[in-house]
């Protein structure tokens, strides 16, 4: 007894000695498995990181060189400022063909940008924008090699073929490409690049100005080329767009898009998901384009307030100036009096940095400030720069305080503009439009942008010439009064807003109010349905 006592004990000795041993080396064990546990969660969370730095380098990459097509219009627009002068002194054109030939530009380029949709949808996203790449090299080549005024117009109007579809495809690119969390800034790059396109051509302008003239010009439009060869090269680097591949169902390509340009498994499943269910509905989608171009002609009165604000904020836009200032700014510095091409081009690069300098800090602030205080900064800011400009023009006359006031007025109308209408436009033209109406909606506001873009190109040294250029900039300081009491009126604030929210800000007030009952239906379910999970 006393032995299996002595037994008993000692088992129980051991026992419990066994049990706080198996407990330590539980412990221990636990602990093993803890810090294993922590170590994969740390290597998952390495790669996630990594993943999340890689996609990202990925996805801006593809933005910049989808954006490599905005710089064409953006070099085009602030070259030809300059090289005009050289191509009027050696082909002796006229000062309308002169403006024909800047102006014919942006008309030329709606064919370019209503093809553009058909075409990407035939042969693909990025190869539309290698198109547009050959196109565009086919033209500047030709006005590179123009012996005649003809052969230029040929070259320009190809030129504005290659850039209206360039302009149309980028923004859609990066939409497409882009993951939802960076969509907004990344869908700002082309916008971005115009400007700095405007300001290359500048600085083109001003280093071979010291050619002789009948070659100077040549080189600054064939420097344009350049852009268009590294698009060619980075056809061969970024992927196709993954909407496009599933419309062609080729959804394991579009997947594996996708994992390169999304953070998360979850997230590729998501968007793949959305895609497919958006490709599903294709065909219904091309059966309601008829109606809804017909709700477009017939609109309610929500959506006419709508398109009232839509194409009127878009027309705006051009109608104040703008591309007259950028064209033509040699023109205004030599009609204020500043004396010798090389002193005019050097004036014009001033106002390319400022309007690439100010562009930038409009992107930062957009969604910070809101829409409607950044374009009351800027129609204002115009209001007064235009109104500046030209009573410096015709009250100091070509004195150095009236030079350093015209050229003061100029960099300050452009930075207005790029810290306000220039880019705020396009957002609120992409916001304010139903869902099912926003691409044929935003269409008409890019066609009338387009069209007071060449209008205003195309006419502007002809009125000049008429009511002088201080007259001329007075109607575009009156223009611009008025916008400042457009944005008043009839531009809602849509920061911080849904797009239903928004859609909800233009319709009568029994429409509100139906909209807020439906509101609160959506409501009540979503109770309704927090009710039942918790029980």
């Amino acid at each position: 007894m006393g032995v299996q006592e002595s037994e008993n004990g000692g088992e129980m000795g051991l026992s419990g000695v066994s049990l706080g041993v198996k407990n330590k080396y539980r412990r221990m064990d636990s602990e093993g498995f803890e810090d294993d546990d922590f170590a994969v969660a740390s290597n998952d969370h390495h790669r996630q990181l990594e993943r999340s730095r890689t996609s990202r380098k990925y996805v801006y990459a593809c933005a910049v060189f989808a954006s490599l097509n905005s710089v064409l219009l953006g070099y085009d627009v602030g070259v030809m400022s300059g090289a005009i002068l050289f191509i009027q002194e050696d082909l002796k054109i006229t000062e309308v063909q002169e403006e024909v030939l800047v102006g014919c530009l942006s008309i030329v380029s709606i064919i370019g940008s209503l093809a553009g949709g058909r075409t990407s949808d035939a042969i693909g996203r990025k190869w539309t924008m290698g198109l547009a790449a050959i196109i565009f090299q086919a033209g500047a080549l030709t006005m590179t090699l123009a012996p005649s005024f003809g052969i230029l117009m040929i070259g320009r109007l190809l030129a504005g073929v290659g850039i209206g579809f360039g302009v149309m495809i980028a923004p859609v690119y990066i939409v497409e490409i882009s993951p939802t969390a960076a969509r907004g800034s990344l869908t700002s790059f082309p916008e971005i690049f115009i400007n700095l396109g405007i300001l290359l051509g500048y600085v083109s302008n001003y280093v071979f100005s010291g050619f002789p003239a009948h070659v100077n010009w040549r080189i600054m439009l064939a420097v344009g080329i350049l852009p268009s060869v590294f698009i060619g090269f980075a056809l061969f680097v970024i992927p196709e767009s993954p909407r496009w591949l599933v419309m062609k169902n080729r959804v394991e390509e579009a997947k594996s898009v996708l994992s390169n340009t999304n953070e998360s498994d979850k997230e590729v499943e998501e968007r793949l998901e959305e895609i497919l269910a958006a490709a599903g509905v294709g065909d219904a989608e091309k059966g309601e384009q008829k109606a809804v171009w017909r709700e477009l002609l017939n609109p309610s009165a929500g959506l006419r307030r709508m398109l009232i604000t839509g194409f009127g904020i878009q027309c705006f836009q051009q109608i104040t100036g703008i591309d007259a200032t950028v064209y033509y700014s040699p023109e205004i510095f030599k009609d204020a009096g500043v004396v010798g091409n090389t002193k005019l081009l050097a004036a014009t690069v001033a106002v390319g940095v400022t309007k690439t300098v100010f562009i930038l800090v409009a992107i930062l602030l957009i969604d910070r400030v809101g829409r409607k205080p950044l374009l009351y900064v800027s129609t204002i800011g115009m209001t007064v720069c235009l109104f500046s400009l030209a009573a410096s023009v015709t009250f100091l006359g070509n004195g150095s305080l009236g030079i350093a006031l015209a050229i003061l007025s100029v960099c300050g109308n452009v930075a207005f503009f790029s810290i306000g209408i220039g880019p705020v436009c396009w957002v609120i033209t992409s916001e304010i439009f139903p869902l099912r109406l926003r691409a044929q909606a935003s269409a008409l506001g890019a066609l009338g942008n387009r069209v007071c873009s060449g209008i205003v190109a195309m006419s502007f040294l002809s009125v000049s010439r008429a009511i002088t250029v201080a007259g001329t900039f007075f109607i575009f300081s009156a223009i611009s009064a008025l916008s400042v009491a457009f944005v008043h009126w009839l531009v809602p604030e849509t920061k911080g807003k849904s797009l239903e929210q928004i859609e909800l800000l233009f319709r009568k007030e029994h429409d509100l109010q139906g909209g807020q009952v439906e509101m609160g239906d959506v409501e009540r379910l979503v109770q309704q349905k927090q009710g039942l999970e918790f029980q």
